[in-house]
């Protein structure tokens, strides 16, 4: 499949239509948002799905936003944010409340994923759980995962709000950053490092505290 990257918004119904495969068909149909005047809705439409159940996450449709108008990378990037933060919130919802009725769903399909698994996981979500969501907020991996299992797991949900404000803003304001500043020789980049720069950023965030907790002073 094409990255978001390297497809017009105009193309992408084209291809949606050609393609058999479900997944790639739901990505295209995403991407072309990007070239009508629904842009902006249908971004915040996405961005708070993927935070819960949709599994194609904003940035496709982010990046080609900023790409066609990067003028307006601080718009995008905002309403980008605030719905995957008020997802997250939905998401952690549907842990927190639902779990007894959605964990049989995730025990029989995700492979290796057992109850004792589970409990060692919500051992760990008490003690990181505003660092879990952090680390995995800044990277590509589905974020609905994340704050369904922040609420199954009885994370407090001031606490996955702030993570998330920070994670998820961090990646969608750098993202379109890099789009103002650089335009398409952002592109490269993006594709190949944005991910390893912002666990980069958080890593030294980590050491940056850990220094000030227990250096001399």
């Amino acid at each position: 499949m094409h990255t978001e990257l390297d497809v017009p918004p105009a193309a992408a119904m084209d291809l949606a239509r050609q393609t058999r495969n479900p997944l790639h068909k739901l990505y295209y149909w995403t991407l072309h948002w990007a070239g009508t005047r629904f842009a902006i809705p249908a971004l915040c439409v996405i961005s708070f799905a993927e935070a819960s159940f949709f599994p194609i996450p904003p940035d496709a449709l982010l990046l080609p936003m900023c790409f066609a108008k990067p003028k307006k990378w601080l718009t995008y990037a905002f309403w980008c944010t605030l719905a995957s933060v008020l997802g997250a919130v939905a998401g952690w919802s549907i842990g927190f409340y639902l779990w007894h009725l959605v964990s049989g769903f995730f025990f029989h399909w995700i492979p290796g994923f057992t109850p004792a698994k589970f409990e060692s996981m919500a051992a760990l979500y008490q003690k990181y759980g505003f660092w879990i969501i952090m680390a995995k907020g800044l990277t590509p991996i589905p974020f609905k995962l994340i704050t369904i299992s922040a609420g199954a797991c009885q994370v407090s949900l001031p606490t996955l709000i702030i993570a998330a404000i920070i994670s998820r803003g961090a990646r969608f304001f750098g993202l379109a950053l890099l789009v103002r500043i650089f335009g398409d020789r952002a592109r490269p980049f993006i594709e190949k490092y944005l991910t390893w720069v912002l666990l980069a950023c958080f890593v030294a965030l980590i050491l940056g505290l850990f220094c000030l907790k227990f250096l001399p002073h």
